[in-house]
């Protein structure tokens, strides 16, 4: 298992609140530090505010992912969620995960404004 992972998420956003409930519950071991940056600047974070509330991002091992690479390290942190974390490492794997990244970037808005 890899070390101690931070996840930056949007605590404004509904969507965003349902997904780290249920990554939260399968954090069994609480190997993953969940920061709200909606409600303030994370001190200890190399990424600027607006960035982190535009895209997901996490840190594994002192190195910070973005987008699609970012779920797959968080992923890599939960035992369920190991094999697809693992999968990502594969460069084919992780850029159809960022394409899809990308398309529900997208309808973000629209999924937020249903969710709330």
């Amino acid at each position: 298992m890899s070390g101690t992972v931070k996840v930056w998420f949007d605590g404004a956003c509904p969507l965003c609140l349902r997904e780290i409930a249920l990554m939260r519950r399968l954090d069994q071991r609480g190997a993953i530090t969940f920061v709200d940056v909606a409600s303030g600047a994370d001190p200890s974070c190399p990424i600027d505010r607006a960035q982190l509330l535009a895209r997901f991002h996490a840190e594994e091992d002192g190195v910070v992912h973005s987008g699609a690479a970012a779920f797959a390290a968080m992923w890599r942190a939960i035992p369920l969620l190991r094999p697809l974390g693992l999968a990502a490492r594969n460069r084919t794997v992780l850029r159809v995960l960022e394409a899809a990244y990308l398309r529900f970037l997208k309808m973000r808005p629209r999924l937020q404004r249903f969710f709330a």
